[in-house]
């Protein structure tokens, strides 16, 4: 039996990094906190004799008795509205959060893979984002509690990684949809779903013209095991490379759900990147990896997802 640890499994891609493990054969431990994650994307898992649930904040010294192989560090508010509203929180569980975790990690002489972000790349003067790109970030603005904390982890990630031999892997996330999201979690497709299918008016920051990458999240957990049973130890985007405009997510969302809702202009968010898109030639190459599920496919799941929660 193999055993993995998930921090933050009780949240969005923890809930279904769980999933695809006990899938996998794997004997799971899952600690949360739930202060943004929730028992509702896991609870149909607790009927599995191989899953366990520990309400815990990772903060604080960690410890699992017996063997551990691998420790899948996903603990972090991630979206806006979490970390403008938690920004210490942010800041620990991506600083002291880590240490404990690696520490584990080390104690225990597994593997260990660090859940970070394209966040790390700002508000990007290169694109699309390469992983040798250092970044854009303002590191005091209303963003950087979550764009720091994401950087530190990694270079403690690799520190640990150098100094202590322990086998480590960097994830970057790109933008990611699918069930299990928030309805009010403040990123664009619960907010586009969830107010076209009420019929309320679909609020785009800016012109819309800024560009996201969104990946359907089956395809992002397959990217992220295939990283933590590979060999490499340096970052690696993962994510879907299809660009494309706030606004035309917007159209399409509206379209895809036959709602009559109007599209209403806000101003753009403090930082908000203008662009995003990830070089994903690594993810290809090493991992021979690639998103599979088309977008419309995609939403149409997370469109009949949010309609059993509206």
């Amino acid at each position: 039996m193999v055993n993995s640890v998930v921090t933050g499994g009780a949240g969005f891609l923890g809930s279904h990094l769980c999933e695809r493990l006990l899938n996998e054969g794997h004997k799971v431990v899952c600690m949360d906190n739930l202060i943004t994650g929730s028992l509702n994307n896991i609870e149909h898992l607790f009927l599995n004799k191989n899953f366990l649930f520990i309400q815990y904040d990772v903060t604080n010294y960690i410890h699992v008795p017996g063997e551990v192989q691998y420790v899948w560090h996903f603990a972090s508010p991630a979206s806006p509205i979490d970390y403008l509203k938690l920004p210490i929180q942010t800041l620990k569980v991506g600083s002291l959060g880590t240490h404990k975790a690696l520490g584990f990690t080390k104690a225990k002489n597994a593997r260990f893979l660090i859940a970070s972000t394209s966040e790390c790349y700002g508000d990007p003067e290169v694109h699309p984002q390469v992983e040798e790109y250092w970044g854009n970030v303002n590191p005091v603005g209303p963003r950087g509690v979550y764009d720091e904390a994401k950087r530190f982890a990694e270079a403690m990630t690799m520190a640990y990684h150098r100094y202590h031999g322990v086998q480590t892997r960097i994830v970057r996330i790109f933008n990611t949809y699918g069930e299990r999201m928030r309805i009010n979690d403040g990123r664009a497709i619960p907010a586009f779903v969830s107010q076209a299918l009420r019929g309320e008016d679909v609020t785009v920051f800016g012109d819309g013209s800024q560009t996201r990458s969104v990946c359907y999240v089956s395809d992002l957990i397959d990217g992220i095991y295939k990283l933590m049973m590979s060999d490499y130890v340096m970052p690696v985007n993962i994510g879907n490379p299809e660009e494309l405009t706030m606004l035309e997510l917007a159209k399409e969302i509206i379209a895809l759900t036959n709602s009559k809702s109007k599209i209403i202009y806000k101003e753009l968010p403090a930082d908000d990147p203008k662009i995003r898109q990830p070089d994903i030639t690594k993810a290809k190459t090493i991992l021979k990896w690639e998103p599979k599920v088309k977008r419309e496919e995609g939403l149409k799941k997370t469109i009949e997802y949010f309609r059993t929660k509206i």
